[in-house]
């Protein structure tokens, strides 16, 4: 199977490191949602990443969707994300709070890029957003007492996090602020050699 997309993508790179974890072999196709749409699209009419096509040739689009097939791949107790229960919505909300955190910054990034007038109003909404988010993220990991978020062990929710506060410091560092659990938080993964792999410094569409 391959996957597509670049690892500077917070939704990319989390993706690739669950398949790291997981030891599920895969190819990726470092592919651009803006200088290699065209590619894209023949696997995924929406040009997003990330995308996986499994040997099948079925494709799985949006990292949620494609970590929700991943799990079932591998057996309960190596599945990095409680099968049900509150544990599970627990974790589901500390990951959703992740992507939206990267997904805002994503896009306030993009709204500074193509837009030759940016909205005043859409750009303070945004960085709201963030600042809220992190405020949020920081008082849940700091009452924390356990190595990850939600026991001994690495999950979905600390590596949804994880890739949202890279691409937050690396693209918008005036926004991260005094954070220091989740800054305790993004270094302890940072130092993973799974997060070192599937790694790429972001890089601004041409």
């Amino acid at each position: 199977m391959f996957l597509i997309g670049q690892y500077d993508s917070p939704f990319v790179r989390r993706v690739g490191i669950a398949l790291k974890l997981y030891g599920l072999p895969f190819e990726q196709k470092p592919w651009s949602t803006f200088a290699d749409a065209e590619k894209i699209v023949v696997y995924n009419p929406l040009r997003r990443v990330p995308t996986l096509v499994l040997d099948s040739g079925e494709v799985l689009i949006e990292s949620a969707a494609i970590l929700d097939w991943l799990d079932e791949q591998v057996e309960e107790d190596q599945r990095l994300i409680a099968d049900h229960g509150p544990d599970r919505r627990r974790a589901l909300k500390i990951a959703a709070l992740g992507t939206g955190l990267a997904d805002k910054a994503v896009i306030l990034f993009y709204e500074g890029v193509l837009h030759k007038e940016k909205s005043d109003v859409w750009v303070a909404r945004c960085r709201a957003q963030i600042a809220d988010v992190l405020d949020v993220l920081e008082a849940e990991r700091a009452a924390v007492s356990t190595s990850w978020w939600f026991g001994e062990r690495i999950g979905h929710a600390d590596i949804a996090v994880a890739c949202a506060l890279r691409f937050v410091r690396d693209v918008h560092p005036d926004l991260f602020g005094d954070h220091p659990a989740l800054l305790a938080h993004a270094e302890r993964c940072e130092a993973l050699p799974v997060f070192a792999e599937i790694s790429q410094a972001f890089s601004p569409p041409a």
